[in-house]
């Protein structure tokens, strides 16, 4: 098994995912991050080399045809929608970008 990370390197981990860790979590942390990575490196020790590259992991894929199909009335869809503006058939979303 790999060993356990260090604790700056766990602090790091931590701080990118905007974490604050006890004392008893960095550990617990520490361990199971080192055992995902022993994980990850046996993964990758696996000889590859004769298997195809795939875009998907199903051996058949089947697309359907795009056909339009009855859905909600827009009124019906808008009544729960917040700030809902009926008549122009839109609602207002918190803003995600910038």
């Amino acid at each position: 098994m790999s060993a356990a990370l260090s604790r700056p390197q766990v602090d790091a981990v931590a701080a990118l995912a905007h974490l604050e860790l006890s004392d008893a979590e960095r550990e617990l942390f520490a361990r199971q991050l080192g055992e995902i990575l022993h994980y990850v490196e046996q993964l990758q020790a696996i000889d590859t080399s004769g298997v195809p590259p795939t875009a998907s992991v199903f051996a058949e894929v089947t697309d359907r045809a795009d056909e339009p199909a009855p859905s909600l009335p827009r009124a019906d869809a808008l009544l729960n929608a917040p700030d809902a503006n009926l008549d122009a058939g839109l609602f207002k979303v918190p803003r995600v970008i910038g």
